[in-house]
């Protein structure tokens, strides 16, 4: 089964993802992006959804850190955000981002296709 590691400080909105994937995929939380660096180093998931608001060490600079790590550099991530004004896809991809799915999830059918994709583009880099 496909591991999605979910990186999300508010508890409502990681209980909803994780209730949303949970059975598709084995998923990991955490809930700051220093739990999370230290989490995927150990499990190495094959998607990431990390919230970009995140208290202390924020969702870019916790991406920096995954780019710049050799073993997880290679991760798809994926924004997962309440930004959502004109030009913050725009913005989170030139950041690094795989991928821009915003919050509230109204349509689980959107976070399911960015997993889907992020899972067919990883096995096109295998």
């Amino acid at each position: 089964m496909h591991r999605v590691a979910i990186v999300e400080d508010n508890p409502d909105n990681r209980l909803l993802a994780l209730a949303l994937l949970e059975g598709l995929y084995q998923c990991d939380e955490y809930e700051t992006g220093i739990e999370a660096l230290t989490g995927l180093a150990s499990e190495v998931p094959d998607v990431v959804l990390l919230d970009i608001s995140l208290p202390g060490l924020d969702g870019v600079e916790t991406l920096k850190r995954i780019r710049a790590t050799p073993a997880l550099a290679h991760l798809h991530v994926i924004a997962l955000t309440a930004h959502a004004m004109a030009g913050d896809r725009e913005r989170f991809l030139a950041a690094g981002f795989d991928d821009y799915v915003t919050k509230p999830i109204l349509d689980e059918e959107i976070l399911i296709g960015a997993v889907e994709l992020g899972l067919a583009r990883k096995g096109a880099r295998a």
